[in-house]
């Protein structure tokens, strides 16, 4: 098999290894689509990750005792490797297992770990069937392209009653765009890439924002009943001033929930964020395995705004300009096609 892999800084390869095996409840999957995610950014440092990618649609091509899923099924793997066995995963909320199993150690090695490569190995139990007529692009869309805005919109309890912020219109960001409008709630966005502020206007957005713009606040404020505040706020960023505009735009007694990734610290008023104000805050990373047919059926539903929301196609030999790509903030999301260009 050939997979992506990292040769130094902005340098990007594929490397063949032997195809892995199917094991107890792991299965073999032929990828298909791997939607490109934050990977990027190892590649614009240089950074040594041999596991890369965590999204991913394919077909079940071997398994190696009957279990949830048959050969030839056609799948959507979610991310990382949980337990199956503790409160987390029992509950539908693997994401946040704390017992997930060693993949390197399990298998005696690392091929069949990352997504972005031509097989995956996967417990049957993380495999998300994908109705007949959907694409496997459309299908992968269940990963990061919907599912963290989709989470952190089913735990905030986002309606058509909503005025709903998004601050950061990347990939993620725009995916919550769609989920928003599925929903019947009105989206105001808030990014400062002209190309993503066009392509969320495209999906449904009434607005977007420059938070670059001194005014933002008072403009977000401005879209919203009486200039109270929006409803709920989602903030897909990562960007501490993006996590600060989420909570001043809020209304008293909103909720704001956090998807993007940040490793700074976010200033956080006790008393006039969370007790005069009545705010509900949440972190959100994915969405609870209940919802599953819940999301395959609005995937089936909103399939034209996916092919805009999907921008750019690359084969595993163009993984080079692939990245390249997602480093100018010129696209939506990305595919990677394991089985075109694999080169090298």
């Amino acid at each position: 098999m050939k997979r992506v892999r990292i040769l130094g800084k902005k340098q990007a390869g594929i490397e063949t290894l032997a195809v892995p095996q199917a094991h107890a409840n792991w299965v073999l999957i032929k990828v298909h689509a791997a939607p490109m995610c934050t990977e990027y950014k190892s590649f614009a440092a240089g950074a040594d990750a041999p596991i890369i990618g965590h999204e991913a649609a394919g077909e079940v091509v071997a398994v190696a005792q009957p279990g949830r899923v048959n050969i030839g099924d056609r799948v959507v793997a979610m991310p990382m490797n949980a337990c199956g066995r503790c409160r987390h995963c029992l509950d539908g909320e693997y994401i946040h297992c704390q017992d997930g199993l060693d993949f390197a150690e399990y298998h005696g090695g690392d091929a069949g770990w990352g997504t972005m490569g031509q097989y995956l190995l996967k417990q049957d139990w993380m495999l998300l069937p994908i109705p007949a007529g959907m694409s496997y692009e459309h299908a992968s869309m269940a990963c990061c392209g919907l599912g963290p805005t989709f989470g952190a919109m089913q735990r905030l309890g986002v309606d058509r009653h909503d005025t709903l912020l998004i601050t950061g219109l990347g990939p993620v960001g725009l995916g919550g765009v769609i989920n928003g409008m599925y929903r019947g709630t009105r989206v105001i966005g808030v990014d400062a890439n002209p190309y993503r502020a066009r392509l969320a206007l495209t999906l449904g957005a009434t607005a977007v924002i420059n938070p670059l713009d001194k005014n933002a606040l008072a403009q977000v404020l401005a879209l919203t009943e009486r200039g109270r505040g929006v409803d709920k706020a989602i903030d897909c960023s990562g960007v501490v001033a993006a996590h600060r505009l989420c909570i001043d735009a809020a209304r008293r007694r909103g909720a704001v929930a956090f998807v993007g990734e940040c490793g700074e610290e976010t200033p956080l008023f006790i008393s006039d964020d969370m007790i005069r104000k009545g705010l509900t805050l949440a972190g959100s990373w994915h969405f609870n395995l209940a919802d599953s047919p819940r999301m395959m059926t609005m995937i089936g539903e909103v399939g034209a705004q996916l092919d805009q929301l999907i921008t750019h196609r690359f084969g595993l030999g163009d993984i080079q300009q692939a990245w390249e790509t997602q480093l100018t903030g010129e696209c939506g999301k990305v595919i990677l096609q394991p089985w075109e260009g694999a080169h090298g």
